[in-house]
């Protein structure tokens, strides 16, 4: 399950990405299938190992192009271990809303961007995770969970803070909201209980057939209640050079609507 639109954030063979708190690894392991040379990053050592087997199980069956190349790595958002514009992409998803200093991580994401280079930021969206903390204190108030719940305008502004320049936004995840709320309703650890099950059993249908019903229902809810928000930049290249990069002179226009 994708967050990030990779016909929106556009990946070249060889292209130098950094997924920044990949979790589980699966946008690593898209932009690995499309032949970038990937650095997946995590402070969870049980994960990135996780993630490193992937990658050789991914070489190993032949899932990715000749030259591809990809590693996993324990390390801090707050001090990336990488020297200035050493990538082509940064992926962040679902990773600012845990950190107390966002500033510092979109900081040293500017850092580590080449300039012209693309950035795809995701968090939840403000109506859909507003629902769940109503609803539920577990659901957040557990270590390492969510601490701050953004609206779109407040999260574009820190991007541009941090010196990125916006030139895109979409909702995504519609069929997601829903069970959150019906696990933040029941419990969240409960997952017995028939609707969690009933709504889980619905959701890893459309994971694995991606059947038309469901996409075109996503398609259509997405804009109302999409669980994420995904938010697209690119770094400014200096004064008198061009910037090539798909999107990079797109108006930050593009993001009115992003609020909810």
């Amino acid at each position: 399950m994708l967050t990030v639109d990779f016909s929106r954030f556009p990946l070249a063979p060889g292209d130098r990405v950094l997924d920044m708190g990949c979790g589980g690894g699966r946008h690593a392991f898209e932009a690995y299938r499309r032949g970038a040379d990937v650095v997946a990053l995590d402070r969870n050592a049980k994960d990135i190992a996780e993630v490193d087997a992937m990658f050789a199980s991914m070489r190993a069956a032949g899932e990715v192009p000749a030259g591809a190349r990809a590693e996993a790595m324990v390390g801090d958002a707050l001090a990336l271990p990488f020297p200035d514009a050493s990538f082509d992409r940064v992926i962040i998803s679902e990773v600012l809303e845990h950190i107390p200093d966002d500033k510092g991580v979109l900081g040293e994401l500017f850092r580590v961007l080449k300039p012209g280079g693309l950035a795809a930021m995701t968090v939840p969206r403000y109506g859909p995770e507003k629902i769940c903390w109503a609803l539920s204190d577990a659901y957040h108030e557990v270590e390492g969970g969510h601490i701050r719940i953004y609206k779109g305008d407040e999260f574009a502004a820190r991007i541009r803070e941090s010196g990125l320049r916006p030139y895109g936004t979409h909702h995504t995840h519609a069929l997601h909201s829903p069970y959150w709320w019906i696990k933040c309703a029941v419990g969240v650890d409960n997952d017995k209980a028939l609707p969690v099950r009933a709504w889980h059993k619905l959701l890893v249908w459309d994971i694995m057939k991606r059947p038309l019903a469901t996409r075109l229902a996503e398609k259509a809810l997405d804009p109302l209640i999409g669980k994420s928000l995904v938010v697209y930049a690119t770094k400014p290249r200096p004064t008198g050079e061009t910037d090539t990069e798909a999107g990079a002179a797109a108006p930050d226009g593009m993001l009115d609507g992003a609020g909810a």
